[in-house]
């Protein structure tokens, strides 16, 4: 693997196989997988309080701001892949790690003023009074969640970097497990709502951020000195900033998607459907954003590295299918009904959304891949450029389909693929582009 200071086109080893490719993915996908299963465990939870899914519909809501106020942690992984990967240099990292996830939570903090919040959920979003309560009291009781979050990223990339997916996975496996058993305990003795569903999210969180740090203390001690000048770390934010950048356009393209719905017909009944229907797409789609670290793991043979687009294609059409095993007949009402709690004559517009929502992980998965080429050649702003068209076209097909009167369930379902697959096609002309100028 090249040192961040080498040419990141020079010295490269062939392209790997597709077998070992597989054998380095499964785990990540696994991993992040894993973590956002979290979220559809504790929907029993949110979904058995006073409100029924309308409270899910609140957390959900409030998850999209936590994750969006938290972005820059999301970022921090494959700048630390490039930059961490000295005892120095993880030094620097750790500690940029630390000021943004202590910035993050205070601004989350500020929103959960009673004026800041109306004007948030209320306001903007427009979220009705039976969503915006939920999602006002989730976002309160999530601040410790956001610290949790920043706190366990540096142990993740040092095990990411020393090609350990393996066991970084088991620390999630292991929150995952435990909110498994926390979230039908706590619906046995009564511990229902939004609250207690954060509850739930928060303690594994907590434990995963230990066991990460006892799995990573290993290859922290391994990790050999710098050679050369030391990042300093506005070089670090001069990287991470358009990254992050991008990541909040992505994160702000599903707030706004939720104003649209907000606005179509009966978003009581059609928003609570997305978002049931997301809550399994979205783990499958969030493995396949691990294609950036393949990318960033493996160091491209080619500028386009065309072994990892073919096995982006493959693994993102696969996960794309296991979300529509719920939607089986005699599965589907056994998940959506009597696990979450959806009113039975709803089913069919969950079939249609987890339908459509088939196509997103193999767009994300076009994307990531993309997104890690641009980020090993040191292209920030390709990435930045790439998700801000991300926005644009999610947020104009959601306005379309808006206009022409689509249900909003299918309103997200059909303008979050779209999205991705506009940002893909933009970064990879940007990357030839910058190719064919290159002297």
């Amino acid at each position: 693997m090249n040192s961040p200071a080498s040419h990141p086109e020079a010295d490269t080893p062939p392209p790997p196989d597709m077998r070992r490719l597989t054998r380095f993915f499964i785990p990540l996908a696994v991993q992040a997988a894993s973590q956002s299963l979290c979220y559809p465990l504790v929907a029993m939870v949110a979904t058995r309080g006073p409100g029924g899914p309308l409270d899910l519909a609140g957390l959900a809501q409030s998850n999209t701001v936590l994750f969006f106020l938290g972005m820059f942690a999301i970022s921090l992984v494959p700048a630390g892949m490039v930059f961490a990967r000295t005892r120095e240099g993880y030094r620097q990292f750790y500690r940029l790690t630390l000021g943004a996830g202590i910035c993050a939570t205070i601004v989350q903090a500020l929103l959960c003023l009673p004026s800041a919040s109306h004007l948030l959920f209320g306001e903007l979003i427009g979220l009705p009074p039976s969503i915006e309560s939920p999602a006002q009291v989730s976002l309160l009781a999530s601040i410790p969640l956001q610290l949790l979050f920043f706190s366990r990223m540096p142990y993740f990339v040092v095990m990411y970097i020393g090609q350990a997916t393996g066991i970084a996975s088991l620390a999630t496996i292991g929150r995952v497990t435990l909110t498994a058993v926390l979230s039908p305990l706590f619906c046995m003795v009564d511990l229902v709502g939004p609250v207690w569903a954060v509850v739930a999210l928060t303690l594994p969180v907590g434990l995963e951020s230990i066991v990460s740090w006892a799995f990573a203390r290993p290859f922290l001690k391994n990790q050999p000195a710098a050679e050369g000048e030391l990042p300093r770390l506005r070089d670090l934010l001069a990287f991470i900033l358009p990254l992050t950048g991008g990541g909040y356009f992505l994160s702000l393209a599903t707030v706004i998607l939720t104003g649209i719905m907000a606005r179509a017909s009966d978003p009581e009944r059609m928003i609570p459907v997305y978002y049931l229907a997301l809550g399994l797409a979205s783990p499958v789609a969030f493995g396949a954003t691990r294609m950036q670290t393949i990318v960033l793991a493996f160091p491209p043979a080619d500028r386009f590295q065309r072994q990892t687009l073919r096995f982006a294609i493959a693994a993102g059409a696969f996960l794309g299918l296991l979300p529509l095993l719920f939607i089986l007949p005699g599965l589907d009402r056994f998940y959506y009904v009597q696990l979450q709690n959806l009113n039975p004559a709803d089913l069919h517009w969950v079939r249609q959304t987890a339908a459509v929502l088939t196509l997103l992980p193999l767009a994300v998965a076009l994307r990531a891949q993309s997104e890690g080429l641009a980020t090993w050649l040191k292209k920030p702003l390709i990435v930045l450029l790439g998700q801000g068209v991300f926005l644009i076209t999610a947020t104009a097909a959601g306005a379309a389909a808006l206009g022409l009167g689509v249900t909003g369930c299918l309103i997200g379902a059909a303008s979050l693929p779209l999205g991705s697959l506009a940002s893909s096609a933009t970064m990879r002309l940007a990357l030839r582009t910058s190719a064919r100028k290159k002297p």
